[in-house]
């Protein structure tokens, strides 16, 4: 394997730097190539504009081992990037018959003809291996040049990954630019602070110097990534130090890797056939959302009602009239009754719930605004639990689904393995 392989990453698109469009191309490139052991140096945005894309490329393209461009790619006036770094390179751009066929035969499935700039994207830098693009028009460049490597990608994220993972990386791995396995492991904790999560490791991290240590925290979650420093060594003793961190981190572990937590805990009620329904006030559906984002939920999660109102609690869930008058929309009783609700509305095992404030305003001295209730219904019992977040009203509502999921895997996972439950004391401060 290559050791001390530059990797740089540009971005092409004013979109990206008009905030038009966040730069999730970055993120999932330094993810996937972190796996594998390498790390992206450098990372430039740049503007559709011919000057500013012959200034910067060649800077890059003189100082990297490998770089990988995304965007510019497409049939517009705008997609400059091909054209520009052909001439920063010396080559020629040549006409590829296969991808001309391809791009007739999708235009033909949607009852389109192919129209003249759409043509454009049939030209590749000359010498370069075609990367195939089945989820759009605009073809892939593998390029090996003086001793170097460029990777040009789509746009659209669900072009540019497929390729990436299926086309990109076999490739690498063939050009010996990193290990087949993985050089690095990620802990996912949640309700643990970053710096007490530090402290609770520091144990086992300190007797490790050969590791690189990064945190990492996003909505209550907090990564933990161990990777050898050198980008290779024993990955037996990394993934022995993992367990030992695991073990430390009891209940607030939840998994290797990046498993989301919407997939964990289907998971767990998949393995028992059991089944999940949701009722949500403050977080509008999108409890409900995380769960069905999950290919393969319905198996599991059985519904959902957002009853945002009063009436629409009472209505669609069946809620006493009198538990909201005497305890509050946004209270332990209606949390659980809310829960409870769902659960019989959909014939399901397990109810999550959610009613809250989430801002700006509507808060008061005994509920400030950021309060959020949960209601859990489970096959032994019905509990709620109470949580204040800081942060404006989409933190809040990120937050609160992450917590609600995260408390009933939590519950789940107790149930079964100890067929009992106990209480759960949450640090909710991701940077504390």
């Amino acid at each position: 394997m290559k050791n001390d392989v530059k990797v740089d990453v540009i971005n092409f698109g004013d979109e990206l730097l008009l905030g038009l469009r966040d730069n999730s191309h970055l993120t999932y490139l330094g993810r996937e190539l972190k796996r594998h052991g390498l790390e992206i140096r450098r990372n430039l945005v740049v503007r559709d504009d011919p000057d500013e894309i012959r200034e910067v490329f060649p800077r890059v393209w003189s100082d990297a081992d490998l770089v990988i461009t995304t965007g510019g790619l497409g049939p517009t006036s705008d997609d400059l990037s091909r054209e520009i770094i052909a001439e920063a390179l010396g080559l020629k751009l040549e006409f590829v018959e296969s991808v001309r066929m391809a791009m007739e035969e999708r235009f033909a499935l949607q009852g389109r003809p192919v129209s003249a700039n759409n043509l454009k994207q049939c030209y590749v830098l000359e010498g370069a291996e075609v990367l195939a693009n089945p989820n759009g028009t605009a073809p892939g460049v593998f390029l090996k040049l003086d001793g170097k490597i460029l990777v040009m990608l789509p746009g659209p994220g669900d072009e540019l990954r497929p390729m990436f993972e299926e086309r990109v990386l076999p490739r690498l791995q063939e050009e010996d630019y990193f290990a087949f396995e993985e050089q690095y492991l990620q802990l996912r904790s949640f309700g643990i602070g970053e710096s007490i999560l530090e402290n609770k490791l520091r144990p086992v991290l300190k007797s490790h110097p050969e590791l690189k240590i990064g945190y990492c925290a996003h909505q209550g979650l907090v990564d933990v990534r161990l990777s050898l420093a050198n980008g290779s060594g024993n990955l037996a003793n990394l993934h022995e130090t993992g367990e030992q961190c695991m073990e430390l981190l009891g209940e607030d572990f939840v998994c290797f890797g990046s498993e989301s937590l919407p997939e964990i805990a289907l998971a767990y009620l998949r393995a028992h056939e059991q089944k999940l329904a949701v009722a949500e006030s403050c977080t509008g559906g999108l409890l409900a959302s995380a769960f069905t984002d999950i290919p393969g939920a319905s198996e599991t999660f059985a519904g959902s009602v957002v009853c945002y109102h009063e009436e629409a609690k009472i209505e669609h869930l069946g809620i006493p009239e009198c538990i909201l008058r005497q305890h509050d929309v946004v209270s332990a009783e209606t949390a659980v009754a809310m829960a409870t609700g769902a659960a019989e509305k959909f014939s399901a095992d397990y109810g999550l719930s959610t009613t809250g404030l989430a801002g700006p305003g509507g808060g008061s001295g005994k509920e400030p605004v950021g309060t959020v209730y949960f209601g859990l219904h489970t096959p032994a019992g019905a509990w709620s639990h109470r949580v204040q977040f800081s942060g404006d009203r989409l933190v809040v509502k990120a937050r609160a689904v992450n917590t609600a999921i995260d408390w009933l895997r939590r519950k789940i996972t107790k149930y079964q393995m100890h067929d009992a439950f106990s209480s759960i004391n949450y640090n909710m401060g991701a940077g504390i």
